[in-house]
């Protein structure tokens, strides 16, 4: 699957074409992946708080996570119809993220981001933490950062 590119329209816009399109060509799985951000991005609009592109990637990695452990929870069940479903729609909001980096420019970041903080061991973890959230924003996954955090400063 290729990354949705969405310069030009932010993603509420970019959302309802794309919802449109998957009603054009009758793809209900699509749609229900859409119709889910779709209903998100009106609660987060509708929560008081201001929507920023930092919110809707919060909002969008939260969704694939929980479609991924609902994926794992269905396969402890054997129930391998679900799993599919939660799956391919993890994928279908996954195009709508940053491109995910590389375990090797991950790694890159977070040495770089290690040495500006001036960590040396477990204790830093929380500064390391918070800077490489910032600086990595949702170009990789919170659990994988802490585990390479982990890694680097053992």
């Amino acid at each position: 699957m290729t990354q949705v590119q969405f310069a030009e329209m932010d993603l509420q816009e970019q959302i309802m074409a794309d919802i449109k399109e998957a009603m054009k060509i009758k793809d209900h799985q699509k749609l229900m992946a859409l119709r889910a951000v779709k209903a998100e991005l009106l609660l987060l609009a509708t929560s008081g708080e201001e929507v920023t592109c930092e919110s809707e990637l919060k909002m969008l990695q939260k969704l694939v996570k929980q479609r991924k452990e609902s994926a794992d929870l269905y396969e402890g069940q054997n129930r391998m119809d679900l799993v599919e479903t939660e799956l391919f729609q993890a994928d279908i909001i996954t195009q709508y993220l940053p491109i995910q980096l590389s375990s090797e420019e991950l790694d890159d970041i977070l040495k770089n981001v290690i040495s500006q903080c001036g960590a040396s061991g477990m204790a830093d973890m929380g500064k390391v933490m918070g800077m490489a959230s910032k600086e990595i924003a949702g170009r990789a996954d919170g659990k994988t950062i802490s585990e390479r955090v982990r890694a680097l400063l053992n």
